[in-house]
């Protein structure tokens, strides 16, 4: 793919064109869905960001930064599906699948093996690494809402639901595992607000 113009004007109408062509409004519910994958993959990548800057163990870094990659090439392809329809899929295109969330839960048993067990909400924060990260894990449920929307009443969803829903456990996750290798607070619900 080569791009050699970034603007079209087309927007300027409130219109944008689906891969293969056909132009609909920016208000529809497919616009929504993969622009905000969209949004969260820029989110993944504030976290890797982060992560790289750490000055955590090299092999902790490492590997959240190899699974953080795989995830943000995983949502491009999200992104190309949710834009075309089905009738202007093309021979070979990646389509999310069973292996794709079985990666994911894979690696969420694996992370959550070394945790100890949550006896509370956890507040969002305690470090740059662990906020984004549960940043994702929310821009992740919104884009599995807009999927939802998109594909209510249609059996036409592929495993874009699954793959968002697993994603974000993934991200609840990854968000505890990382805070605790990476040296960051934790900070938890305090439900009596004592």
């Amino acid at each position: 793919m080569r791009i050699t113009k970034v603007y079209t004007k087309t927007g300027d109408r409130g219109t944008t064109r689906l891969v293969g062509g056909r132009e609909v409004s920016k208000g529809e519910a497919r616009i929504e869905a993969y622009g905000t994958v969209d949004e969260l993959n820029a989110v993944v990548g504030i976290a890797r960001t982060f992560n790289q800057d750490s000055a955590a163990k090299k092999s902790s870094v490492s590997r959240i930064d190899d699974m953080l990659r795989r995830v943000q090439n995983d949502l491009f392809h999200l992104g190309a599906e949710l834009a075309t329809l089905t009738e202007d899929r093309w021979d070979g295109m990646i389509l999310l699948g069973e292996a794709d969330i079985s990666i994911l839960e894979g690696w969420i048993d694996d992370l959550n093996d070394s945790l100890p067990p949550l006896k509370e909400f956890i507040l969002p924060g305690g470090g740059p690494i662990g906020a984004y990260l549960h940043q994702c894990r929310t821009v992740c449920r919104r884009a599995e809402r807009c999927v939802v929307r998109l594909t209510e009443g249609t059996t036409d969803h592929g495993s874009a639901l699954t793959y968002l829903n697993r994603l974000s456990d993934y991200f609840f996750v990854l968000g505890r595992w990382a805070s605790r290798e990476l040296g960051e607070v934790e900070y938890l619900w305090d439900r009596d607000r004592s």
